[in-house]
Protein backbone atom coordinates (compact mmCIF):
# COMPACT_ATOMS: atom_id res chain seq x y z
CA UNK A 1 0.00 0.00 0.00
CA UNK A 2 1.04 3.32 -0.73
CA UNK A 3 2.47 5.93 -3.13
CA UNK A 4 6.13 6.04 -4.83
CA UNK A 5 7.72 7.86 -6.87
CA UNK A 6 9.40 4.72 -8.90
CA UNK A 7 11.45 7.34 -11.46
CA UNK A 8 11.62 11.11 -12.29
CA UNK A 9 8.69 10.29 -14.56
CA UNK A 10 6.42 7.55 -12.92
CA UNK A 11 4.69 7.18 -10.11
CA UNK A 12 3.75 3.57 -8.40
CA UNK A 13 0.70 3.56 -6.28
CA UNK A 14 -0.51 0.03 -4.44
CA UNK A 15 -3.88 0.64 -4.04
CA UNK A 16 -5.39 0.16 -0.66
CA UNK A 17 -9.39 -1.58 -0.58
CA UNK A 18 -11.75 1.36 -0.09
CA UNK A 19 -12.36 3.89 2.08
CA UNK A 20 -8.46 4.38 1.48
CA UNK A 21 -8.06 4.06 -2.23
CA UNK A 22 -10.41 7.37 -2.86
CA UNK A 23 -8.13 9.20 -0.55
CA UNK A 24 -5.20 7.58 -2.32
CA UNK A 25 -6.34 8.06 -5.96
CA UNK A 26 -7.19 12.12 -4.92
CA UNK A 27 -3.70 12.16 -3.82
CA UNK A 28 -2.45 11.12 -7.15
CA UNK A 29 -4.76 12.89 -9.32
CA UNK A 30 -2.77 15.96 -7.26
CA UNK A 31 -0.09 14.53 -7.86
CA UNK A 32 -0.09 14.32 -11.77
CA UNK A 33 -2.04 17.88 -11.66
CA UNK A 34 1.08 19.28 -10.73
CA UNK A 35 3.66 17.28 -12.16
CA UNK A 36 2.46 16.87 -16.18
CA UNK A 37 5.38 14.66 -16.71
CA UNK A 38 4.49 12.22 -14.80
CA UNK A 39 3.39 8.04 -16.05
CA UNK A 40 1.31 6.16 -13.42
CA UNK A 41 0.88 2.47 -12.49
CA UNK A 42 -1.72 1.67 -10.17
CA UNK A 43 -1.57 -1.94 -8.80
CA UNK A 44 -4.50 -3.42 -7.70
CA UNK A 45 -3.57 -6.92 -6.10
CA UNK A 46 -4.73 -5.59 -3.03
CA UNK A 47 -8.04 -4.36 -3.74
CA UNK A 48 -11.22 -6.52 -3.83
CA UNK A 49 -13.90 -4.02 -5.14
CA UNK A 50 -13.77 -0.59 -6.80
CA UNK A 51 -16.95 1.66 -5.83
CA UNK A 52 -18.54 3.56 -8.31
CA UNK A 53 -16.54 6.83 -6.32
CA UNK A 54 -13.22 4.94 -6.99
CA UNK A 55 -13.94 4.68 -10.58
CA UNK A 56 -14.61 8.14 -10.80
CA UNK A 57 -11.73 8.96 -10.13
CA UNK A 58 -9.87 6.56 -11.90
CA UNK A 59 -11.56 8.34 -14.98
CA UNK A 60 -10.03 11.83 -13.70
CA UNK A 61 -6.74 10.48 -12.92
CA UNK A 62 -6.93 9.31 -16.61
CA UNK A 63 -8.18 12.70 -18.39
CA UNK A 64 -5.82 14.36 -16.69
CA UNK A 65 -2.70 12.00 -17.46
CA UNK A 66 -4.17 12.12 -21.12
CA UNK A 67 -4.59 15.36 -21.64
CA UNK A 68 -0.66 15.87 -20.60
CA UNK A 69 0.03 13.18 -23.11
CA UNK A 70 0.94 10.57 -20.62
CA UNK A 71 -0.64 7.35 -19.34
CA UNK A 72 -1.72 5.27 -16.55
CA UNK A 73 -1.43 1.06 -16.06
CA UNK A 74 -4.08 -1.15 -14.19
CA UNK A 75 -1.87 -4.26 -12.80
CA UNK A 76 -2.63 -7.14 -10.88
CA UNK A 77 -6.86 -6.37 -11.49
CA UNK A 78 -8.45 -9.29 -10.24
CA UNK A 79 -10.84 -11.31 -12.05
CA UNK A 80 -14.01 -10.00 -10.07
CA UNK A 81 -12.55 -6.61 -10.14
CA UNK A 82 -12.09 -6.50 -14.31
CA UNK A 83 -15.17 -7.63 -14.70
CA UNK A 84 -16.66 -4.43 -12.85
CA UNK A 85 -14.50 -2.34 -15.86
CA UNK A 86 -15.34 -5.20 -18.15
CA UNK A 87 -19.53 -4.36 -17.93
CA UNK A 88 -19.41 -0.87 -17.85
CA UNK A 89 -17.41 -0.45 -20.88
CA UNK A 90 -14.32 0.63 -19.09
CA UNK A 91 -12.22 -2.26 -20.38
CA UNK A 92 -11.39 -0.73 -23.24
CA UNK A 93 -10.61 3.10 -21.76
CA UNK A 94 -7.78 1.57 -19.65
CA UNK A 95 -4.51 -0.30 -20.11
CA UNK A 96 -4.53 -3.69 -18.08
CA UNK A 97 -1.44 -5.66 -17.76
CA UNK A 98 -0.33 -8.51 -15.24
CA UNK A 99 1.90 -6.86 -13.26
CA UNK A 100 3.22 -3.80 -12.55
CA UNK A 101 6.39 -5.47 -13.34
CA UNK A 102 5.36 -5.39 -17.05
CA UNK A 103 3.62 -1.99 -16.48
CA UNK A 104 6.99 -0.36 -15.84
CA UNK A 105 9.26 -2.06 -18.49
CA UNK A 106 6.76 -0.80 -20.58
CA UNK A 107 7.23 2.66 -19.41
CA UNK A 108 10.69 2.03 -19.87
CA UNK A 109 10.24 1.05 -23.72
CA UNK A 110 8.11 4.10 -24.36
CA UNK A 111 10.04 7.04 -23.07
Amino acid sequence: MGIQNWSDSVVLVNLSNEPDMGEELQTVIEMVATDAGLDVVIDFSEVAIVTSSSIAKLLKLRKVLYDNGRTVFLSSVRPKTKSIFNITGLDSVFNFVEDQFIALASLQMVN
